[in-house]
């Protein structure tokens, strides 16, 4: 099953939130990412069926391996290109949108090259310190 990009957005939300809460459920998805109940619920069905999560008897939703590789992904993504925006003098708020639009086509190839570059520049920035 090919995942579409508002199914990595949902993966990306159920990592943060369990990076901050561990238990999560479709309700605090709903609320986060302000989706309505019902649109949340089809998207946990899909990613269920996908096995990208498990859902537990008390409706905590549950990365597998698969769904945690992707959403991980996702998140490293997003917040790398938002510092990368930001330090073009973009403000928090447009980076941080921009690099969720970005993180979803972006190649590898070209991740990895910015990655490189960010770093590059951070080792720089402490070593002039």
């Amino acid at each position: 099953m090919h995942l579409q990009e508002s199914g990595e957005m949902y993966l990306e939300t159920i990592y943060i939130l369990t990076k901050k809460n561990h238990d999560v459920r479709s309700l605090d998805v709903a609320e986060y990412m302000n989706f309505s109940k019902p649109s949340v619920s089809r998207a946990v069905g899909l990613l269920k069926q996908g096995e990208y999560i498990t859902v537990d008897q008390e409706g905590y939703l549950h990365l597998t391996a698969m769904g945690e590789e992707i959403a991980a992904k996702m998140y490293e993504r997003h917040m790398l290109l938002t510092e990368f925006l930001i330090r073009l003098g973009v403000d928090r708020e447009t980076a941080s949108a921009d690099a969720c639009k970005i993180e979803h086509d972006i190649s590898d190839k070209s991740f990895e090259a910015i990655k490189r570059h960010v770093n590059e520049k951070k080792a720089v920035s402490f070593e002039s310190v």
